[in-house]
This record gives structure tokens, C-alpha cells and sequence, in this order.
């Protein structure tokens, strides 16, 4: 019997020994590389899942109550679902749930916050200074490259439909923007002449009609960024049409240089022209300088004549306030449209719906197609030197924007003078002189 088991026994070679010793090592290394990249893959399933949980309740923190019954009923329905949540995840939140008191009390200072704003708006009648006016008679004092050419002719065409007058000043050899104290009496004088309900349009500066004894007109103008409005001038009185028109009007007008006409924007700030220099405090008169955009509401009066300084700001701020109706904004023809129509109703009645019924006609206005683009980077140079003008600016848009949030009860009914007490304050000023 030993004999017959000895005969069964198999001998193993040492080096088959080592090989299985090997295989058995490399099937432990290999289920632990594998145990350990599956625990790896298990805890991004978990992450995942949070991820989610947390933006289910972000999303539901977000729901806005406006009844306690709305917000017991979203806390119910919030619970719920983070419950069915865990029970088919076995997932533990990753985010503290907000109390329903908690919900409930910035609910509430939500709506103390909008009462608040409500008490910060001013009322319309605040705004409104078309009432202030003594007499119908609207007076656009343009400033250049602002769009005026569109306001001027849908002004014309908004003329026929709510019959008013429609003057304008006539085209000029050297147009004069700050006016001596005795033109500006010719100018009131002129104006104050056309029977009302009437609109007169001319580049000029803000002038003061009761200084002369006639009552105050409806004052109304527009704005534009400050550096594109300067770019847009810059190319404007370079555009062949331009001098065309200007040879036409005006024989004897020599022409200018063809190099001035040649040099572009660009060039003009990067190399130190005098020209694009925009210096603060600078003064220089004529039409060769349009950069002052405050200049039209400031005034006549020697301060508002330096660039970009803080005394030409605050008055024309000043200005803008106490005697302007609305000044509307280019870039933002819709919210201009709407005060226009909302605040001086007599000569913008239909405004917005003529604009856009006859948009492209409008488009076509004044448009110069020989104006190339500039670059961002010299923009920004050119408005490190515009910052008072670009304030004003900005001031502008936030007035309009309060004219029409002013409005946000349709209800109201704007203040408006009688014909009766606008014609008594205009004899009493008259009988003053």
C-alpha cells in the first residue's frame, strides 16, 4: 500500500513552485488595484449625488413666497422630495436645511426692501418740468452727433400729425454755440416769436428765456457716449458728402487740407495731434470743437467753456434738472421714446410707433459710411480725459430711467398748466421788462 501511494506521488519542480507563488502575489496585487479603483469610482458616484442634492436645494431656497399658505405648502413639498431622495440614495444631505422661519423672514425683508425703493422714487410730477413751462412752445437745443437729425425730422413728422409748428434755424457759414449776451436776446426774441403750440431745433447753448422776459419754453435734448460721439464728429467733418453740402451752401469756402482729411482717429490720439489731445481745462472755440457734450447744457457764461471740468459738470447737472423736460439718451431710443411720449405728450403723442413703423428711413439719416472702427484700446486712452463729460453722461441716463420708473402706475395723470395760467405768467413776466 506504501508502495502504491509512492508510485502516486507527482513531483514538482522548484521552478513551477515559484511560478505559482508568483501568480498567487500578482492576483493579490491586481485585486487590490481593482478593489481600490472601484472604491475610487464609488466615492465620484457619491460626490455626484450631493452635487445634485445640493442644487435641489438651491432651487428650492430660491421659490419666493408671497402667502404663508404658499410657503408652508413649498416647504412640504420640499421635505417630501428630499426624503424620497434619501430613501432611494441613502445619501445625507450636504447642506443644512433652511428653517421655514428663516424662508418666511427674508420674505419679509424682500418687501421691506421693495417699499423702501418705492419711497426713494420720486413722483412724477417731481420730474415732470414741462409743467414749469410758461408757454407751449418746445425748444430742441441740439447737441451735434447725438441722433439730432432723427429726432429733427420725426419732430417734423410728429408736427403734422398733433399739429404744432416745426421751425428750425437756418443753416449758418460759422455756427456759433456760446452766444453774447445780446444774441441771446435776438435768439429769445426769435423764438418766442412762433405762435404755439410750436417746436424750435438749433445748435446752440441753454439759454435763459425769463433773464429776457419771456416766459420758459418745453427744453428737450439728447445725449451720447461722450467718446463715441467725439469719434462720430471727427469723421463727420471729414465725409466728402460734408463739404459738398458745405460748397454748396457757402461757394467761397475754401477747401481743407487733403492730409487733414486723411488722418484717421487712430493715428490722430496715438501720435499727440493737438487735435485729439482732449486736455482738461482746454478752451477752443469754434466749430472745430465739439468735445464739450455738458457745453450745451451748462450755458453761455464763461465757466462752462473749459473741457471737462467740475464746474461746467455741476451746472450743467443743475441745468438739466430745473429746466429740462426729458433728455433722452442714444443708445436707448426705446426708454428716450417712451418719457417723450409719457412726459410732453402734446408734440410726442405717436412718437414710438412712428419711430419703429419708419425705422429704416430713419436709420438712413445722417448716416456716414465713411467712419472706420477704432479700437477699444484707443477708446479707453481718449476716455482716461472724458471723465467729467462721461459722469454727465451717465447722470443723463439714470434722470431717464427715473422719469420712467416714476411712471410705473399707469394711473397717474401727469400735472399740466392750463392755457389760462400759462398766458397770465407770460404777461407778468413780459410786464417786468
Amino acid at each position: 500500500m506504501d508502495h502504491l501511494f509512492r508510485q502516486r506521488r507527482i513531483s514538482v519542480p522548484k521552478r513551477t513552485s515559484e511560478l505559482v507563488a508568483l501568480v498567487a502575489v500578482s492576483c493579490t496585487l491586481f485585486l487590490f488595484l481593482h478593489t481600490r479603483d472601484l472604491s475610487t469610482k464609488l466615492r465620484r458616484m457619491q460626490g455626484r449625488l450631493n452635487d445634485d442634492i445640493t442644487a435641489f436645494n438651491h432651487l428650492t431656497d430660491r421659490i419666493q413666497t408671497d402667502r404663508i399658505e404658499h410657503a408652508f405648502a413649498s416647504a412640504q413639498e420640499y421635505k417630501e422630495a428630499l426624503e424620497a431622495i434619501r430613501r432611494n440614495t441613502g445619501a445625507e444631505r450636504s447642506k443644512p436645511q433652511r428653517t421655514l422661519e428663516a424662508q418666511l423672514e427674508e420674505s419679509r425683508e424682500e418687501e421691506e426692501q421693495e417699499y423702501t425703493d418705492e419711497l426713494l422714487v420720486p413722483e412724477p410730477w417731481e420730474l415732470n418740468n414741462t409743467a414749469r413751462a410758461g408757454v407751449e412752445l418746445l425748444f430742441f437745443n441740439r447737441v451735434p452727433k447725438v441722433g439730432s437729425q432723427t429726432f429733427m425730422e420725426l419732430l417734423r413728422r410728429l408736427s403734422i400729425k398733433n399739429q404744432f409748428g416745426f421751425h428750425r434755424d437756418a443753416v449758418q457759414r460759422v455756427e456759433t454755440i456760446r452766444l453774447a449776451p445780446p444774441d441771446q436776446e435776438i435768439l429769445v426774441n426769435l423764438v418766442s416769436a412762433h405762435e404755439p403750440p410750436a417746436s424750435y431745433i438749433k445748435h446752440v447753448c441753454y439759454t435763459n428765456f425769463t433773464r429776457y422776459g419771456y416766459p420758459s419754453p418745453i427744453y428737450v435734448n439728447v445725449v451720447r457716449d461722450p467718446v463715441e460721439r467725439v469719434i462720430s464728429w471727427y469723421y463727420y467733418v471729414r465725409a466728402p458728402w460734408y463739404y459738398v453740402e458745405r460748397k454748396r451752401a457757402f461757394p467761397d469756402l475754401p477747401l481743407p487740407d487733403p492730409a487733414w482729411l486723411k488722418k484717421d482717429f487712430e493715428t490722430c490720439v496715438l501720435s499727440g495731434d493737438r487735435e485729439c489731445r482732449y486736455l482738461e481745462g482746454e478752451t477752443h472755440e469754434g466749430i472745430g470743437d465739439h468735445r464739450r457734450q455738458t457745453l450745451f447744457f451748462c450755458g453761455h457764461e464763461p465757466q462752462c467753456t473749459p473741457f471737462n471740468t467740475a464746474a461746467a459738470l455741476q451746472r450743467a447737472k443743475r441745468v438739466v434738472e430745473e429746466q429740462y423736460a426729458v433728455v433722452g439718451v442714444l443708445e436707448d431710443m426705446n426708454s428716450t421714446l417712451q418719457a417723450l411720449q409719457a412726459y410732453i405728450p402734446r408734440f410726442f403723442d405717436g412718437a414710438l410707433k412712428l419711430y419703429w413703423e419708419e425705422l429704416n428711413t430713419f436709420n438712413r439719416i445722417n448716416r456716414n459710411a465713411f467712419k472706420p472702427p477704432v479700437s477699444e484700446a484707443v477708446k479707453q486712452i481718449v476716455r482716461a480725459n472724458f471723465t467729467r463729460e462721461i459722469e454727465f453722461y451717465e447722470f443723463c441716463k439714470q434722470r431717464l430711467h427715473m422719469q420712467l420708473r416714476a411712471l410705473r402706475d399707469p394711473t397717474i395723470t401727469l400735472p399740466t398748466t392750463t392755457r389760462s395760467q400759462r398766458r397770465r405768467r407770460a404777461h407778468r413776466l413780459v410786464g417786468r421788462k
